[in-house]
């Protein structure tokens, strides 16, 4: 994919944005099987997890889909 701009409309658009979609997208559905597991009850406070976990899996998209 590489980190170069989209052109949408004339509007140039970061591949930054589509990587922070796809992680949110991919922490959502982690987050929805974190609950649905037993794990979710060690979880102490969600919030600092959830963007944690978001942090986690973007560093994970961007190292995956960027350039080498």
């Amino acid at each position: 994919m590489g980190l170069r701009e989209w052109a949408l409309g004339g509007v140039l658009l970061s591949p930054f944005l589509i990587y922070v979609v796809l992680a949110l997208l991919l922490t959502g559905l982690l987050r929805f099987v974190v609950r649905a597991t037993p794990l979710g009850r060690w979880i102490w406070h969600e919030a600092l997890f959830d963007t944690a976990l978001f942090v986690c899996v973007l560093y994970l998209v961007v190292r995956s889909l960027g350039p080498l």
